[in-house]
């Protein structure tokens, strides 16, 4: 190492420094699970101080920081955040507080573990800010989705419009999507791959998948069907545009609705001519004396657990409709979330029971995740044919590689394990919702907790001010997304909300409704 010379003349009058003192050794720092429950800390890393969090919920309070940082871009994604250890001793709390924030953070997936990696931002929620870069200040507003009454694009709207808690329906666990066994099926189906079966296959589906969608339907739903009585479809948004088209062609003009019934299944009926006449459901489930009056000759229905009401079609209700199909009806039912149920028996699939005069639909969306893209339909034998036609000039049938890999998962058992553990962190979730809505609600009546991903609250006259748009617009003003009830009713009818919970975890359920509440009553 290259050393500066002295000047001599320092040297002659600068007397040497006397030895200096030992330097007693630093006292051990206490471990960090000891520290003081009345201590506070605080660290550089988003100027956290734990004397802001309220007592007994530090872990509450620090997974709100982090998110509100992911969603003001404080934390961009591909951000490394601090060691729990190393933010534990900052903040002077115990490890388990900041492993509790980062879990739930991760189970949002918004975080990922990278091991040697440590904790990483993977994922962030679309803000106003991002959409409108570089405009001006005053084109800066974020604009409401509900504003307007809905159009085609509502849902892309509600999708992108930011929020710090999301309690949209329909939407599963998605931090629960099984990764590791889907890849492990994914080697497993590469491996076994002949190269001719990576050509153009059958617009119907892969065997082994309509075979497996038999099996599981067979098990799960009391329905008897062949293989070659399953078409494969991009989910069930595409069996009812494909349903919508045929019936068209075989001069069927109109599929009646049930009101309150899903906005999005009737947009994609109109968009394909079909006129939706509404038919009002009550607590046995649609009234097929009102079906019958409204003259049309096709309904879509929810019968296991009517969207949004929860609604169990009722025995006599069956009946009726029983006979409504044998004078000629056909019923498209849409089993969308069937398996999900938590405090009662499963209620048979109508197409159990009317095989020739039902056209059922269903997908995996609400198992594994919409982004497969991956549903079923099973045709009365008048319109199979007719079916497979529309698919095939549609798209020459689904991409064949995911199809293989969740046949692989249904035989294997894979879905039905993971089906069980959805149902116990869901009924955790509606739990906590529910418990939410008592304690911050008490106006409110809640439909459907016994199956589904979603509740529905109406409220008692006098305790909603306003319409229920409104009251999502000042919910989504405070950082919680909700959907209107009105937006699935074309009848008019008292206001209320259709809340999700399946993806959301137990303490954002809680704050997200305790903002409900403050957006009620205006405070």
């Amino acid at each position: 190492m290259h050393r500066s010379k002295e000047r001599p003349t320092d040297r002659s009058i600068t007397p040497p420094a006397p030895p200096a003192p030992p330097t007693p050794p630093a006292p051990p720092a206490p471990p960090i699970s000891s520290a003081p429950s009345g201590s506070s800390g605080s660290s550089d890393f988003l100027q956290l101080n734990i004397a802001e969090a309220p007592a007994g919920r530090r872990s509450d309070w620090l997974a709100r920081e982090l998110r509100r940082a992911i969603a003001d871009g404080r934390l961009p994604v591909g951000s490394r955040l601090p060691a729990t250890r190393v933010l534990a001793a900052e903040l002077r709390v115990s490890r388990g507080v900041i492993t509790e924030a980062y879990q739930r953070l991760t189970e949002d997936g918004q975080l990922a573990g990278r091991r040697r990696g440590g904790t990483v931002v993977v994922a962030a929620p679309v803000t106003a800010t991002a959409r409108a870069a570089g405009a001006a200040p005053s084109a800066r507003r974020a604009v409401t989705p509900f504003a307007a009454p809905p159009g085609p694009e509502i849902f892309d709207e509600l999708r992108t419009a930011p929020a710090r808690i999301d309690l949209s329906p329909g939407v599963p666990d998605l931090s629960a999507f099984p990764r590791t066994s889907w890849l492990r099926a994914e080697r497993a189906v590469l491996a076994g791959l002949a190269s001719a079966e990576l050509g153009y296959g059958d617009p119907r589906g892969t065997p082994a998948l309509r075979l497996a969608v038999a099996n599981w339907l067979a098990r799960s739903r009391g329905i008897r069907a062949d293989p070659d009585d399953v078409l494969i479809v991009s989910g069930t948004a595409q069996a009812l545009g494909l349903i919508a088209q045929v019936l068209h062609r075989d001069g069927i003009r109109e599929i009646a609705v049930e009101d309150p019934g899903s906005l999005g299944a009737q947009q994609h009926l109109r968009h394909w001519q079909q006129a939706t006449p509404p038919v009002p459901v009550d607590e046995y489930g649609i009234r097929v004396d009102a079906l019958r009056a409204s003259g049309a000759r096709a309904v879509l229905l929810t019968p296991a657990h009517q969207f949004p009401t929860g609604v169990v079609l009722d025995g006599g209700r069956r009946r009726e409709l029983m006979r409504w199909a044998a004078d000629g009806g056909l019923i498209i039912e849409d089993d969308y979330d069937a398996e999900h149920r938590y405090d009662r028996a499963p209620a048979p699939a109508l197409r159990s029971l009317l095989a020739d005069q039902v056209c059922y639909a269903g997908s995996i969306s609400k198992l594994l995740a919409p982004a497969l893209r991956v549903g079923w339909v099973l045709a009365p034998p008048r319109y199979r044919t007719a079916l497979v036609d529309a698919k095939r000039f549609a798209d020459l049938g689904n991409a064949a590689l995911p199809q293989l890999v969740l046949a692989r998962l249904m035989e294997s058992g894979e879905l039905e394990r993971r089906l069980r553990l959805l149902r116990r962190r869901h009924r955790q979730r509606r739990d906590a919702m529910i418990a939410a809505i008592r304690a911050q609600l008490p106006g409110a009546r809640v439909h459907g907790a016994a199956a589904g991903l979603h509740l529905t609250i109406t409220f008692a006259p006098g305790v909603c001010r306003g319409s229920d748009t409104d009251l999502a617009t000042a919910a989504l003003a405070r950082g919680v997304k909700v959907q209107p009830l009105s937006w699935h009713r074309q009848l008019p009818a008292a206001p209320g909300l259709v809340l999700g919970y399946a993806a959301r975890t137990p303490g954002e359920i809680t704050e997200g409704v305790a903002v409900l509440g403050e957006a009620l009553t205006g405070g």
